[in-house]
């Protein structure tokens, strides 16, 4: 008897638009970041957060995530808030940042800034 294994889907999804904005920041990344990390602090009045930092050490535990322009580190301990979310990087004429389509998320705060699972 054979076992067949599918494909691991994958934990994020990533706009064309978001590789191109982590492009941009690796670009100018200070030299020993190896890319960069999303995590999901608490903070805020929904009592989770999405942050975007420079990373300079991959930890065993968080989800490597490679792009044409670098790469993304998910936190190992959100990583359970973030599975099958989008990440999107958005600009207009007031504003710009990354926004995630998470359908983990209960609920968010006024400003949008902080989620709930």
């Amino acid at each position: 008897m054979t076992t067949t294994t599918r494909a691991r889907p994958k934990a994020l999804i990533l706009t064309p638009a978001a590789e191109a904005r982590i492009a941009a920041l690796m670009s100018r990344a200070p030299a020993d970041a190896i890319g960069v990390k999303l995590s999901t602090p608490r903070r805020g009045c929904s009592g989770l957060a999405y942050s975007v930092d420079y990373v300079t050490e991959a930890k065993p535990l968080d989800e490597r995530i490679d792009t044409p322009g670098g790469t993304l580190f998910v936190d190992g301990g959100s990583i359970l808030y973030l599975i099958g979310s989008t990440m999107d990087w958005v600009e207009d004429d007031f504003t710009a940042g990354f926004t995630f389509q998470n359908p983990n998320a209960k609920g968010s705060c006024g400003c949008g800034e902080s989620f709930t699972v």
